[in-house]
């Protein structure tokens, strides 16, 4: 028994050897058929690649899936935290909107009872429309500007005329389609202006050049280089407060103000109605009523053989 034993492993010995050493040899040359059969790429080659790719797909699925389960579970797991800290972020802005909300609150009831402590006027809402301008009047006698829309936009005589910098004009006529628009610096307009951080009253006249003159301004005002000049909201044309532009020239009895607006590229124009209230028949009554104040004011603090002088530094 033992004898035939080791006859048999004595004979299975040399197989396995003669097995593993020619291994090598049977796999390098299958692998060498395959790559001629794939490189000539029969249907036939083309089906059984196929059949293979059918048969490894839910293999490959089965064996990816727990990876990409790990990874969406990775991918969720930030995101909650994303949302967490969200949420947090969220919920302390709510508690200083809240804080916010009842800091109005609290100022708008003591300005509700300081109004009715002193009567206190509020200004009027404002209404606006943008147009386009549309055309030039410009001349020797005129400096005015046609803009896209009219009464039936909503537009009336008398609104101020706006750009992003400050006053351009206001309404001088008005069309169905159109407007026309006065500029500041037509010999027309006369507009009550506060000139300076002492806020001095005066009227800036226009007189068709680039640069309008002040009139009418105090005795004893000194009006320098720099100082900004704002409407006064006096003769209820304007409201108090609209920027005009600064102060460039100051020469003996001539004050030249530049204003804001860019003239050059005036391309469009907001139209503000302020619903002041019309106590004024018209905004050009307004409007020389307020210079007849203002010139009568100056003369009368103004000595006759000095009037219409006033203190004011030289440029430098």
């Amino acid at each position: 028994m033992n004898k035939r034993s080791g006859n048999v492993l004595g004979l299975a010995t040399p197989l396995r050897a003669w097995a593993q050493r020619s291994a090598f040899i049977v796999f390098f040359a299958l692998a060498i058929v395959l790559l001629i059969l794939g490189r000539a790429d029969t249907p036939a080659v083309e089906r059984v690649r196929t059949a293979v790719n059918d048969a490894v797909a839910p293999i490959l699925e089965l064996a990816t899936s727990p990876v990409a389960t790990v990874s969406d579970a990775i991918v969720n797991a930030r995101e909650l935290m994303e949302v967490r800290a969200t949420n947090e972020a969220l919920r302390q802005e709510n508690e200083r909107l809240l804080q916010w909300r009842a800091a109005a609150q609290r100022l708008e009831d003591e300005n509700r009872l300081l109004r009715d402590l002193n009567e206190l006027t509020i200004e009027p809402r404002t209404r606006y429309i943008t147009a386009r301008v549309i055309g030039d009047q410009g001349g020797a006698f005129v400096r005015s500007v046609l803009v896209s829309a009219g009464t039936r936009d909503g537009v009336a005589k008398g609104q101020a005329a706006l750009t992003g910098k400050g006053l351009a004009g206001r309404v001088a006529e008005t069309g169905r389609r159109a407007a026309r628009i006065l500029l500041v610096t037509d010999m027309n307009s006369r507009v009550p202006v506060l000139v300076g951080q002492s806020r001095d009253r005066a009227v800036l006249a226009g007189d068709n050049s680039p640069m309008p003159e002040l009139l009418y301004f105090s005795p004893g005002v000194q009006i320098r280089v720099g100082d900004r000049v704002v409407t006064s909201g006096h003769g209820g044309a304007f409201p108090s407060g609209l920027p005009i532009g600064v102060v460039t020239e100051v020469r003996e009895n001539e004050v030249r103000v530049e204003p804001y607006v860019d003239w050059s590229h005036l391309e469009f124009l907001r139209l503000v109605d302020y619903e002041l209230p019309r106590i004024l028949t018209s905004a050009e009554d307004g409007l020389a009523k307020a210079g007849v104040q203002a010139k009568e004011a100056a003369e009368a603090k103004t000595p006759a053989a000095d009037a219409g002088k006033a203190v004011m530094e030289p440029t430098r």
